[in-house]
């Protein structure tokens, strides 16, 4: 494998979408069983993630910075070949622990190229694009990974105790997204792209996001308050107080410089919410 395709994987920036697979761990905690959560984290995490981001560097073929590349290099057909091979071994994975789960993954690795390849090109779509991200990286993650973590039928899984935090993972999504395209806007015009970032602009993105983010956070404290405890529910606002912070300091700095909505303040959003989030998942996946 050159180092080229390697890079385009972007193997690392599996760490940002780890959250969703950890707070089902959490909720699935008193019935997870230890072999199937490994093969998931792996199957997710290790492979069918890293094809679809090298599916999408293929047909997107950026010459400017992406999630988790600031200077993406040339792609080849290697990388084609190699992001499928990925998403196979991850179906493969998958079967080792339930069909259910194996039927899974290769649902999600169709929807990420319906949503790179230029035949469908989901993303040119900003409303299509922003849902599927969604619904698909948030609700399906969850859900499906709920099932193999318990061994629970799909119809089990159909009640509020798994529906509400599938939503709420697809809600917190749908209210970050935008913010990774936020430095995007160029490459996107030029590809013919129109993402929801850059329908809503650099202001508009910043407001949109602090309004879900909001919501999100209020339906997520009802939540733990609800299903779990009000200690629960202090310590996810408290863990993700750094990211408030960083984000109303970078909305300001943007307000007054649109340079500053850029792909190292982004990366840093980034980072922070996934350390913040990862370890609140965690603490509360050891507490079950």
């Amino acid at each position: 494998m050159h180092r080229s395709t390697l890079l385009h994987l972007r193997l690392p920036f599996s760490f940002f979408l780890l959250p969703v697979f950890l707070f089902s761990c959490a909720v699935s905690a008193p019935a997870l069983m230890p072999f199937p959560a490994v093969i998931a984290f792996i199957a997710w995490h290790v492979f069918v993630y890293p094809a679809s981001n090298g599916y999408n560097s293929y047909f997107d073929k950026d010459k400017g910075a992406i999630g988790g590349l600031e200077k993406p290099p040339p792609v080849s057909c290697e990388l084609y070949i190699t992001a499928l091979l990925f998403d196979a071994v991850g179906v493969a994975l998958g079967a080792l622990v339930s069909w259910q789960f194996a039927l899974a993954l290769l649902v999600y690795g169709l929807v990420s190229k319906a949503y790179s390849h230029p035949r469908v090109r989901l993303k040119k779509y900003p409303i299509v694009s922003l849902l599927t991200v969604g619904i698909f990286q948030g609700f399906f993650v969850f859900i499906s990974s709920a099932q193999v973590l318990t061994g629970k039928g799909w119809a089990e899984l159909m009640t509020a105790q798994w529906l509400i935090p599938a939503a709420l993972s697809c809600l917190m999504l749908i209210g970050s997204y935008p913010m990774t395209q936020i430095y995007q806007h160029e490459e996107d015009a030029r590809r013919g792209d129109q993402t929801i970032s850059l329908l809503l602009g650099i202001r508009g993105t910043f407001i949109y996001t602090m309004l879900v983010f909001t919501i999100a956070t209020l339906c997520f404290i009802g939540y733990f308050r609800q299903y779990f405890s009000l200690v629960v529910a202090i310590g996810f606002v408290a863990a993700l107080s750094p990211v408030l912070l960083f984000f109303l300091w970078w909305m300001r700095q943007s307000f007054a410089s649109p340079a500053r909505a850029d792909f190292k303040n982004t990366m840093r959003l980034n980072l922070l919410s996934a350390i913040c989030l990862n370890g609140f998942y965690l603490v509360l996946w050891a507490m079950q």
